[in-house]
């Protein structure tokens, strides 16, 4: 098993709030979520790799998932965090996949709340905890009411006071079900986002879902002290 220890050295007490677009604060906040801490990540299926270790075009991937989400990325031990050192491991792939996830989070004409209830209904289907912590949080900074955020991540009917949420939710929730999406879901969704914006939200859907496969598959863990959303689907 390997391990790596992050520690925030003098960062604030409590985290800054997130403000809207501001990604290097979020990604800080997943770093060190409290000051005078470590955080010990435990990885059993995946080492991490440092950027020294990699040829040309592996460190030009790396740099670019850093150039776009931020150093805060990276670990103590000097390895990437979440998904992203999956990526590097298969540079000829993951610098693909990645340049996929940057324009699907922040080149979309998708408000970012919608994009984040799709992110999160994919992730809670596939019960990809990392993926889960981390847009939960944006869900609710973006404006997505803790109640919906909470039925998602439950397996409940989501209590939906706003009705884009509800068609987003509709799709993505069909989508990640059964693969297909039935007319009235279609055509409300069409109706909200047209139909580059619905190639925009499938698109999505299916970069989630990879997502949620490399960190289950790999194992990603939480930092210690964050409780499972979901404990019984973890794997030993």
């Amino acid at each position: 098993m390997f391990a790596i220890w992050w520690s925030c050295g003098s960062a604030a007490a409590r985290p800054p709030r997130l403000g809207r677009g501001d990604e290097q604060t979020f990604l800080k906040q997943v770093s060190c979520a409290r000051s005078d801490e470590a955080y010990r990540l435990a990885m059993s299926r995946l080492r991490y790799v440092r950027r020294d270790e990699l040829d040309p075009g592996g460190q030009g991937v790396w740099d670019g998932i850093v150039e776009s989400r931020g150093n805060s990325l990276v670990n103590e031990r000097g390895g990437l965090i979440g998904p992203f050192n999956a990526f590097v491991h298969a540079p000829s792939v993951g610098g693909r996949v990645a340049e996929l996830g940057r324009v699907l989070r922040f080149e979309t004409s998708i408000e970012r709340r919608l994009l984040e209830v799709a992110i999160i209904t994919v992730g809670a289907h596939w019960k990809a905890e990392f993926e889960w912590w981390a847009h939960a949080r944006m869900a609710r900074e973006y404006g997505v009411p803790d109640k919906v955020v909470a039925a998602i991540g439950g397996g409940e009917n989501p209590p939906f006071e706003s009705e884009d949420e509800r068609a987003i939710y509709a799709v993505v929730r069909q989508l990640v079900a059964t693969g297909r999406v039935d007319d009235v879901s279609y055509l409300a969704a069409r109706d909200l986002l047209g139909d580059e914006g619905l190639v925009e939200l499938v698109s999505l859907c299916g970069y989630y879902t990879l997502v949620s496969f490399l960190l289950n598959a790999f194992t990603v863990p939480l930092p210690p002290d964050v409780a499972p959303m979901w404990p019984d689907a973890s794997t030993s």
